[in-house]
């Protein structure tokens, strides 16, 4: 057998190819190596510290954690809105967790009502895995424990603390403050579409947002800015403990100061007791309001925690509409309280305040009899006798010398028909009647021409004429002031900044000498022993007087009427009841407007008696006002060489004169003989 051989042909030829296939290999190799190198070092070396955090958020992850909300004061700094602690219970619901299961065990433990478990149910299946539902509030410290000491046992319960708002005054502020409620599907849906990411607090469970006044109107300076907490977690994304080092706090929302007075506020509702109606208070030199009160008021901290149909339905079906802000949002007829700006209005169209007309109970124009609220009338009366005693045929007779136009011109300028920039919502403009008002209000084109009859029904404070209550203070406090065209204030501060004083404004445009007649018959409505207010209006703080104007404002139409009286009529067909006041009368401090809804008396009897015992407090808490009030009266002139009983003797000019001797003892008075100089008995 003959062995194999080989042959070799070309042998350097092959050793090239080897030699090639050898280099590249290599050379493939080198630079699958280096770029592994160069891998491991751009991880190891330069984005080490990314993936160190990216280990890191999945072994450690940041709760959000709500900031306190901003605290709301009066003007002396007393707290009409803040927080408190509130342990509560949720459930965050996992992939595989039996959520009728965990809600039972849950119901064992504290108690929740059987009607709200299948809608409980129904929330927690909705909600995002891991998303926390709340489940109850307001739990006691010994249902917190219970369920922190049972919370290894039930997968996704968790109870902890957070903060609630509280207002302690109930519904004393209700109106003005507004409350705070849980975010809803229409509040993403609206910050989306103002083209702005909604805020992540707005996911956070329980978290609260403003719905009605400062709360709604500030809800961001009030909200501030959220922290967060460090947690360490499973690879589930459950809470395995906690790193407090690693924490941001949370940054409170701003404080926000009002011009409310709370002791005003509350003696406010306290004269109202069960009425329906409205009260403001300005001061007639800054413009700033002291009181902004509404009757009857709810308690806001009930809709904190969210109200059952039943109990919406027993506010909301209420017929004297305590959720209503009558003294920014309901609007009423001034009745005789807009006769001083009717009384400017005919002043500005030359009319002499001492022309006398005569009442005699009516006043015919055309084929319609107007009659006066005095059946057997007034007599003759000027100016100051007509506001005085409130007499209407007087206005009846000269309001179409001044016109329409020319008393909404006036009424405009006193701040009726207008919406004041307060800082809050919820300002209805109300109606001032005009030529114009009329051809754009109708479209009947007969009825879009201005009757002159129709301005008796307004001079009188009747007709389409309607106006608020924060409106009706604004005029008595420009009428007062006599010379600013002030501006109503609320918010007095933001977060330590001052607003803008009411103050800062152009002058009236009103003659002095023509808001002196109005204010001299203003205040012989209420010092006048025969003024229409007299009784009602004794202030009894010595020389400090009030000066007002009652109003009546009917609701009703009287054609046919048996009786002007309200006696037997349902509440809602009884007459308003108005009174506006300013005090002092020789130095206007502070300007009041008060309605009372449907008091079916007068403004006398319903109105003032109340506008009286608010207008004392807030006079009794000024420091000035109170030192002129106990400052002792003068003595009574003594003329030098009148002898006075009961005066002691001059003291004897010869010192060296001695006292008579005593016949026996000393001088001891009788009954009968006082001691002279001993006051008189």
């Amino acid at each position: 057998m003959s062995e194999p051989s080989i042959f070799f042909s070309e042998v350097n030829r092959r050793q090239g190819d080897f030699n090639r296939r050898a280099f590249l290999l290599g050379g493939l190799t080198g630079l699958g190596l280096t770029a592994l190198g160069g891998r491991l070092a751009l991880l190891q070396v330069v984005e080490a510290q990314r993936y160190e955090k990216l280990a890191d958020s999945n072994q450690f992850n940041f709760r959000l954690v709500p900031p306190p909300r901003g605290r709301v004061l009066d003007r002396n700094g007393i707290v009409l809105a803040s927080n408190r602690p509130n342990f509560r219970l949720m459930v965050a619901r996992d992939k595989d967790s039996d959520v009728e299961a965990v809600v039972k065990n849950l119901c064992e433990l504290v108690p929740i009502p059987e009607a709200k478990v299948p809608r409980l149910i129904r929330d927690i299946k909705r909600a995002p895995a891991k998303s926390p539902v709340p489940v109850m509030e307001d739990l006691s410290w010994e249902e917190f424990s219970r369920i922190n000491v049972r919370a290894p046992e039930l997968p996704g319960v968790t109870a902890d603390m957070a903060e609630v708002r509280v207002y302690p005054f109930g519904g004393a502020f209700a109106h003005v403050i507004g409350y705070v409620a849980k975010v809803n599907d229409r509040d993403i849906k609206a910050s989306r579409a103002e083209g702005k990411s909604p805020d992540p607090l707005l996911y956070n469970p329980g978290f609260r947002i403003g719905r009605q006044g400062v709360e709604k109107a500030f809800d961001l300076e009030l909200r501030g800015k959220p922290g967060g907490k460090k947690v360490e977690v499973d690879a589930q994304g459950r809470v395995v403990a906690e790193d407090p080092g690693g924490d941001i706090p949370p940054t409170p929302g701003k404080e926000i100061k009002l011009t409310l007075d709370a002791d005003v506020q509350q003696r406010a509702l306290e004269v109202f007791g069960e009425e329906s109606g409205a009260a403001v208070v300005m001061d007639c030199r800054t413009g700033d309001i002291l009181c902004m009160a509404s009757a009857p008021a709810f308690d806001a901290n009930l809709f904190v925690r969210g109200l059952t149909t039943s109990e919406y339905r027993a506010l909301a079906d209420y017929e004297r509409n305590p959720l209503l802000d009558k003294a920014l949002s309901g609007t009423y007829p001034p009745g005789s309280t807009f006769k001083p700006t009717t009384a400017l209005a005919l002043l500005a169209a030359g009319v002499d305040p001492k022309e006398r007309v005569h009442c005699g109970g009516s006043y015919r124009f055309g084929n319609t009899t107007f009659r006066c609220w005095k059946a057997d009338g007034h007599g003759a009366q000027d100016m100051h006798d007509a506001i005085k005693n409130s007499c209407d045929v007087y206005f009846y007779h000269l309001c179409n010398r001044a016109g329409i136009d020319l008393i909404h011109d006036t009424a405009v300028k006193l701040g009726f028909g207008q919406v004041f920039d307060i800082g809050i919502p919820g300002q209805s403009h109300g109606i001032v009647p005009s030529k114009a008002w009329k051809k754009k209000a109708y479209r009947d084109p007969r009825q879009k021409v201005w009757q002159k009859g129709e301005t008796l029904s307004v001079a009188i404070g009747q007709g389409a004429l309607t106006v608020n209550a924060l409106q009706m203070c604004v005029a008595v406090s420009r009428i007062a002031n006599g010379q600013k065209a002030l501006e109503p204030r609320l918010i007095r501060s933001i977060g330590g900044v001052d607003q803008p004083s009411g103050a800062a404004v152009p002058d009236l445009p009103i003659p002095k000498d023509h808001l002196d007649t109005v204010r001299s018959g203003m205040a012989a409505v209420a010092n006048d022993v025969s003024g229409g207010a007299y009784r009602q209006s004794q202030l009894g703080l010595g020389d400090v007087l009030m000066a007002g104007k009652t109003g009546t404002a009917q609701v009703r139409q009287l054609r046919g009427a048996k009786s002007r009286k309200n006696a037997g009529l349902p509440w809602k067909l009884k007459d308003h009841n108005l009174f506006i006041a300013f005090a002092p009368y020789d130095a206007p401090r502070y300007a009041l407007a008060i309605i009372v809804q449907h008091g079916g008396v007068s403004g006398a009897l319903a109105a003032a008696p109340k506008a009286r015992e608010i207008m004392r407090t807030v006079l009794l808490k000024d420091p000035e006002i109170r030192a002129r009030i106990e400052k002792p009266l003068p003595l009574p002139d003594v003329q030098p060489e009148a002898e006075l009983e009961g005066a002691a003797p001059d003291a004897p000019t010869d010192v060296d004169a001695a006292p008579p001797p005593l016949e026996s003892g000393p001088l001891v008075p009788q009954p009968d003989q006082p001691l002279i100089g001993a006051p008189d008995r």
